[in-house]
Formats: structure tokens, sequence, C-alpha cells
């Protein structure tokens, strides 16, 4: 089905990401997944290629253009190639916003120059050990010392880049007493003395993209690196966690097309009983199925694209589309191991490294339940 969310500078912008990946990135990330984080020199130069920051103002380093199409064809390209270490969805998608809508014009000044230029690796830090979907449970606390500095005590784990990040917007809890406007986004840099990194986590899938436990004891942040309004952090967090969802989204269908894409040219290629296993009415009704649901996804993703773009997307249908893309992407992902046969669960094919990459966008972003349970409020007022 043709889509019609793009014009023709998206789609050079397309074959800009595609190059760079091929160039870049894909003769690499099999080494990166042996390290566990891709390098400090893809980031810079996927800056220096203008990938990153496509929506801050030229003046800041930025492509100025503020059009979501180009963070989804960015995360589009980077699931399709199944470099899933590149961090840059979670810079652009998840951080910028905090930064171009809240930052102060000093704070912008100092961070969004080198964070265009992939100088700045930047990452959110909201999950606690004991706390996950539960952002209202943070324990992560900050008090305001006689300096109007604040001192920043706690540990989060499962952090995005967290290894390899200069700066970190932590979500901390700065006023105990006041529920939902008690807590505050206090910008953490690198090298500021009581911020430790613990261990890089070893996950099942997603090798490649550095995930780690942080640690803050008597961490002075200054008062200049509060980032928007002390007691309005969980507010500020319901604003920008849609596009989130909906980035999640994005990447969960181009991974299901890819998948479905591999698993097509194995049924042309391998052969049983003689014939390509395509022969076999079983196999064309699998294909049939997940080609039918995929194109069902995509249309009403790339309505959620549209209306994002548009300033419409609404809250449940960013939540509809981070559940239903995701638990798409692993149910399709299952099938096409199973019609790989053995050769399915071999990482040097691409579909098993899909398997195992693709288990977590279910959970992160907020799990699938709670998207559920967005949806269900909505419902009933």
């Amino acid at each position: 089905m043709q889509r019609d969310i793009f014009d023709a500078e998206h789609d050079a912008f397309r074959d800009l990401v595609r190059s760079f990946l091929a160039k870049e990135v894909v003769p690499f990330h099999e080494q990166w997944e042996s390290d566990g984080q891709v390098s400090r020199e893809v980031w810079k130069a996927a800056g220096a290629a203008g990938l990153l920051g496509t929506d801050v103002p030229e003046e800041f380093g930025g492509g100025g253009v503020d059009d979501f199409r180009y963070n989804a064809v960015l995360t589009e390209e980077i699931a399709a190639a199944g470099t899933s270490g590149l961090g840059f969805p979670l810079q652009n998608d998840v951080v910028a916003p905090y930064l171009l809508r809240l930052a102060t014009d000093e704070q912008k000044r100092r961070w969004l120059p080198g964070f265009c230029s992939g100088e700045i690796i930047t990452a959110i830090a909201m999950t606690e050990p004991g706390t996950g979907s539960d952002l209202q449970g943070i324990q992560t606390s900050a008090v305001q010392d006689s300096s109007g500095d604040w001192i920043l005590n706690g540990s989060k784990t499962f952090i995005t880049n967290g290894i390899m990040a200069d700066l970190v917007i932590v979500v901390a809890r700065t006023d105990a007493a006041a529920g939902s406007h008690g807590f505050s986004l206090l910008v953490v840099e690198r090298g500021m003395p009581g911020f430790e990194r613990g261990r890089r986590l070893n996950k099942v899938g997603m090798k490649a993209q550095d995930t780690a436990e942080l640690s803050f004891t008597d961490v002075r942040v200054p008062a200049a690196n509060v980032l928007g309004e002390v007691g309005q952090g969980f507010i500020y967090l319901m604003q920008n966690l849609a596009q989130e969802r909906l980035s999640i989204a994005v990447g969960s269908v181009a991974g299901a097309e890819a998948a479905l894409r591999h698993t097509v040219q194995y049924a042309k290629d391998r052969k049983a009983f003689g014939r390509p296993i395509g022969n076999f009415q079983n196999t064309r009704f699998e294909l049939a199925e997940m080609d039918t649901e995929i194109t069902i996804a995509r249309v009403f993703v790339d309505r959620c694209i549209r209306e994002h773009v548009e300033g419409e997307l609404a809250i449940a249908d960013a939540a509809k589309a981070k559940w239903w893309a995701s638990d798409l992407l692993k149910r399709v992902v299952d099938r096409c191991v199973q019609l790989h046969g053995g050769y399915g669960y071999m990482l040097e094919y691409p579909i098993a490294k899909a398997f195992v990459d693709s288990r977590v966008q279910a959970i992160f972003g907020g799990t699938n339940e709670i998207m559920k349970e967005i949806i269900g409020r909505t419902l009933l007022g």
C-alpha cells in the first residue's frame, strides 16, 4: 500500500540515512555488540551527517525543521537495517523535546550544539530498581541547600545510553509532600562528583545499545541545571511520553516489515521436499496473514505520525499504537523464526537477531499493560 505522509525531502533524507548506515554502522555493528556499546565516533559521524537534532534551531547547530517525520524516517531505517545499538532515536525523539521546550536560552547554548554534533550523548533516567512503570513511586530525591543548589541522592536502572551519556535528565522527588507536583527534572553532567555508572547490563538482545545502572550520592546539581520549573517534572513526563511511545510504534512496524522481508526471501530460496518452502500453502498463508496485519498497523501508525506532526495526536492513540505495534512485532518475528526452521535460531541469520532484539519493545516506554490502562481510563472517564 502506497504511503502518503512523506514528501521528496523526506525521501532524500531516507536515502541519506540508508547510505550512512551502510557505510558507518553495518560493517561495525557486530563488533559493537561484542563491546556492549557503539563507538563515540559514530555519534560524531551522525552529527556531521545531520542526523541528530533535526528539529533543533539552526542557531544551535540543528536542522531547524520541526517535523517528526524526519525522526520517523531515521527510526524506520535503523530498524530495517537491524542496527539496534544506535541510541539516536532516544536522543532525537525522547530527550530533544525536553531540551527544546524546557531549557532556558543559557541551557540551550550550553547543551544543544554538542547535542547536534554528537559530542554530547544524552539519556533520561526515570526507572529505578524498585519502580518500573509506576513513575509516582520514584524514590530518587533532591534537597535544595542554602546555596540554591540541589543535593541529589538515589539510583536508576535500565538507562539507555547510560554508560556513554554526557548529560542525563534525572527525574527526582523534590517535595515528598506534594504528590504528583513533587517531582522535578535535574540535568546531571559527566564528571559531577558523586555521579557514578554501575555495571553495563547484560541484556537478552540489543547488545550494542548500552544500558546501565546509575547512582547519585550527594551529587551537587547547580540551580542552573534544573530543567523547567521545580515541581512540574511529572507533568513534563506526561506531555512528552506520547512521542516516545509513537517512536516505539514506528520502530516496531518497521522491524516487523524487515522480518517479513527476510522471511519472504528465505521462503523463495530455501527448499524442502524438492521445492521452495514458499510453494507450500501453509507458508503462503502465514506470509499473507503477517503482511495483512503489518499493512493495517502501518496505516494506523502513519495516521498517528500525521496527527502528531499536526499537534493533534491523543495520548490514548499513542498508547494504542505503542502496544499494538510492539505486540505485532513479537508475533511476526516469532512466526518468521518458525518458518526459518532451525536456521531461525542461529544468530548469523537476521531473523534470530530480530527475535532477541524485539522483545523489549513491549516493555520500555511504559509496559503494554500500562498502555491498556491508559486507553481504558480514557474510555471510562
